[in-house]
């Protein structure tokens, strides 16, 4: 269990870094237009994330 944890945030920082090493300037704008976002919409985008996250696991797993 435990390495299978390991591995999949191993896999989240691999995927997390590739928008700031690829594009800098593109992440840059981003994190400022998610400045301007009031906080229901932020979490609206974060709980649909999650909700498409746990329907992949549950799709392939």
């Amino acid at each position: 269990m435990w390495n299978e944890l390991l591995t999949a945030l191993a896999l989240v920082f691999i995927l997390e870094g590739i928008m700031p090493f690829i594009n800098p300037d593109g992440l840059r704008k981003m994190f400022a237009l998610a400045l301007q976002l009031d906080d229901t919409t932020l979490r609206f985008i974060g709980l649909s994330s999650m909700i498409v996250g746990l329907v992949l696991l549950y799709i392939f797993h």
